[in-house]
């Protein structure tokens, strides 16, 4: 028999509920959701028995109970929370949601689910399929309508404004330390602090810009767990990015976030799906596309179509975003963009030309993007292994030698499994020629000392 519930009983007792009208309650809540659900006061002696209902019941309750104490109610204030986690189906994230409302109960279970760890969402590989559906979803869905909310305790600008300043913060802790070192802290602050936000009362242009805020927020999630190498989660927080830029009409977020599910498929070898992402970014936005979006979006496709040999769609590709990124203006741009400037295009031309086996180009162009001011640590170090592996295809073995140490000294305050991999590629240059010669056993020598030199190997 399941422990008595305890948990619900003293909110009860505290909201002045009986079973019946608990009961009552619970049905209107459901009755709004679009759901004909029976329930009478039988039910809720079987849920302070410890039974726990299927499917969107434990939410009714808890908001039921929430509309009557006047705030926020979860899953866990009634005992529900961890039957919730245990019955988390293995596609939650992967569906570009119908409605507003759907996506945010979508969110909030990822959030929980993630806190949980729950298995079948921290592991595996992405669904090809879903990155598809997507894409398409946001390109034809009709807009999503007002943004008003009617829940519990007012939201409004200062609120907006505290999420997009403590995402900022957590965007410059993993730039500096990888996505692994604060990853689970922000899904923490999204969950407890976010989550309520969500459900609160405000007017339609607040609700806009709390969900473009979120939705920002989600970016950076999926960056952190990409990162961290944890991809079937990542896509789903990409996903689900997308949709709430979609709840929000920021078509140009939305953007963003189709170019960042396409860094995700180059990296994960899906080319031709990340290069079709790339361009529904570019085409999906519209008349608000900025220069610099489209300079990074048509980067995003030049790096997915150097992985396939495209050589002269890279350079168009390259030619144009040059073109484009020379248009930017100061105030042109959303906040979020504003790194992509012309460092991170240079680091673009290096993974582009190294990967065409344009070794020359790849260390001409690419040495102008470390910039070297520890604030930016992962991206230096990306940018300093791209010029090792060019200069070792070019027989220049001392230099690209040098080149890794430096970049593995980058790497020893970086929680980040990308970084790894750039290890391993770097390694897997290496000839069986070039390990006999004692410039390499020089080499490592000294390399075995850091950290992600024995971890890759």
């Amino acid at each position: 028999m399941a422990d008595r519930n305890d948990q619900l009983l003293a909110l009860m007792a505290e909201a002045g509920f009986s079973h019946k009208s608990l009961a009552r309650a619970v049905a209107d809540v459901a009755a709004r959701a679009g759901s004909a659900v029976p329930c009478d006061h039988t039910y809720v002696t079987r849920w302070l028995r410890g039974a726990i209902p299927r499917g969107d019941m434990p939410r009714f309750i808890a908001d039921a109970v929430g509309r009557k104490l006047r705030r926020p109610v979860t899953l866990d204030d009634i005992g529900m929370g961890a039957a919730a986690v245990a019955a988390v189906d293995a596609s939650l994230g992967l569906d570009f949601a119908e409605s507003a409302t759907t996506a945010t109960t979508t969110i909030t279970d990822l959030w929980r689910a993630d806190l949980a760890e729950v298995d079948v969402l921290m592991r595996g590989q992405p669904d090809s399929a879903a990155w598809h559906e997507a894409s398409v979803q946001w390109l034809v869905s009709p807009p999503d309508g007002d943004a008003a909310g009617a829940g519990y305790g007012r939201v409004g600008g200062a609120e907006v404004e505290m999420v997009r300043s403590t995402a900022a913060m957590f965007s410059a802790l993993d730039g500096r330390y990888g996505g692994g070192h604060a990853r689970r802290a922000l899904i923490q602050y999204l969950h407890t602090d976010v989550r309520p936000l969500l459900g609160g009362r405000h007017g339609d242009e607040v609700g806009r810009q709390l969900r473009s805020a979120v939705a920002e927020a989600l970016l950076l999630a999926a960056w952190m767990s990409y990162d961290s190498g944890l991809h079937a989660i990542a896509q789903r927080y990409f996903i689900q990015a997308l949709r709430m830029t979609h709840a929000a009409d920021d078509r140009l977020l939305g953007g963003s976030v189709l170019s960042a599910m396409s860094h995700q498929a180059t990296f994960l070898g899906r080319y031709r799906e990340a290069a079709t992402l790339a361009r529904a970014a570019l085409t999906g936005v519209g008349v608000a596309l900025t220069p610099t979006l489209t300079a990074q979006f048509r980067a995003m496709e030049a790096r997915a179509l150097a992985r396939l040999g495209d050589a002269r769609g890279v350079d168009l590709a390259l030619i144009e975003a040059e073109s484009y990124l020379a248009r930017r203006t100061p105030d042109s741009d959303p906040a979020y963009i504003a790194y992509f400037d012309e460092v991170e295009l240079a680091a673009e031309f290096g993974h582009c030309f190294r990967d065409l086996g344009r070794s020359i180009q790849a260390t001409e162009r690419g040495v102008t993007s470390i910039v070297g001011d520890g604030m930016n640590n992962r991206s230096d170090f990306f940018a300093t292994m791209v010029q090792a592996e060019a200069y070792l295809i070019q027989g220049e073995m001392g230099e690209g030698c040098e080149r890794a140490l430096t970049a593995l000294a980058l790497g020893e305050g970086l929680k980040s499994a990308r970084c790894a991999s750039y290890v391993t590629e770097f390694q897997g240059r290496i000839t069986a020629g070039m390990k006999r010669t004692t410039e390499f056993r020089d080499f490592a020598e000294r390399a075995r000392d850091f950290r992600l030199w024995g971890k890759a190997s």
